[in-house]
Parts: structure tokens; sequence; C-alpha cells
């Protein structure tokens, strides 16, 4: 168990909290990291291309001349893939990129990436973050003037409704419950910021 801070919003050290080494003192694992970012980027894939072959672009039932004796080559169909208005030949069809790594390799990836933050030292632990009213401008203040963050994401209980209405606003910043925590998130933010309520949820499911 490692010992980390834990500030109140002005930055003053106020106690200090045990966490787990297994979560937040985890070798970091790039292939971990690498597979469980491919698998939320692919996850986003629509996969609704389509383009007709012969046998869906309506028409071209006929023949267009008999087989033999008139000296042009020989055709089945005007929608053939070489005629203009034909059917696109071995054309590309919808289908589905989902795939799902194992629990384990998807939980592994989130430890590496916690344990990344706390390495940089980009792991900040909040006593509590409440805000008085659903204000953007008062969360960016604290979030940058207070606490000297440029670009985080903050962890907090989704029952704290004034924060998550606020910080979902600004542009270098986002906010997450605690089961909401994906890698993703956490790679594209520079700096993590948890209540100490988060963080032992977040031990607490990733142990």
């Amino acid at each position: 168990m490692a010992k980390f801070k834990v500030i109140d919003l002005d930055g003053k050290q106020v106690s200090e909290i045990e966490l787990s080494d297994e979560v937040f003192g985890a070798e970091p694992n790039p292939h971990l990291l690498y597979e469980v970012s491919k698998f939320q980027q692919i996850n986003r894939r629509r996969g609704t291309v389509g383009v007709k072959n012969t046998s869906l672009v309506s028409g071209g039932g006929k023949k267009p001349w008999k087989q033999k004796g008139t000296g042009r080559a020989r055709q089945g169909s005007i929608r053939a893939s070489h005629w203009v208005g034909g059917g696109k030949a071995m054309a590309p069809k919808a289908r589905d990129y989902t795939y799902r790594p194992p629990r384990q390799v998807r939980r592994g990836a989130l430890r590496a990436a916690l344990s990344l933050r706390v390495k940089e030292n980009a792991l900040v632990i909040l006593d509590g973050f409440k805000l008085d009213a659903p204000k953007s401008k008062q969360a960016f203040d604290v979030l940058t003037k207070r606490l000297k963050l440029e670009n985080a994401l903050v962890i907090d209980d989704k029952g704290n409704i004034n924060l998550h209405r606020s910080v979902r606003n600004l542009a270098q910043f986002d906010v997450l419950p605690p089961e909401g925590l994906n890698l993703e998130s956490v790679l594209r933010h520079k700096q993590l910021v948890l209540t100490s309520a988060a963080a032992k949820a977040i031990q607490e499911a990733l142990s």
C-alpha cells in the first residue's frame, strides 16, 4: 500500500490516503494500453458501408444482345461491373467491427494507465470537490488558478451534479463517475484528478 497526499481545493495537504500498489503501482504495459485503446476506437466504427454488386443493381435481367452473330463481345447483363451503371465487383459490405478483450485485459490496461499517471506525478487526489452551483467559470477557476492544472480528467461520484454539469462544458477538462472510468479518457488528458471517495471506489473495482 502506497501513501498519497490528499489536498483541498487550494492545493494544501489535509490528509493522506493509502491506495493499493496493485492498482496505482502496477508496471505500465504498453501492449495492454494498445489493445484496449484499439478496442475503444474500433468499436466506434459503424461499419455501415454498402455498395451494390451486380445482383443488387436493379434492371439488367435481359441479355443485351444475342450471344453470337453480332460481331460484338458477348454480354449477359447491362448491370455487369464493367458497364456504366453496373454493380461493383467484390463490393464492400456492411460489417460489425466490434470486439471485446477479456475483462482482465481491460482492467489491466486501466491499472497500467493509473500507475503511469502516478509515475508522471500527474495524479491529484482531493478531499472533495463541491461547488455551490453548476457554474463552468467557477470550476475552471478552481482547476486552473487554484490547482494549477492545464488538461485534466476529473473523477467523482455521479451524485455530485454541480461538478459534472460544470466541468463537462470545459474544452480542456472532462468529468466522469468512477464507474465510467475508461482508458481513452485517462490517456487523452495530461492529469488525473480523483476525489478520495472516487479513488477508493476505483481501487475496489480494479483490485
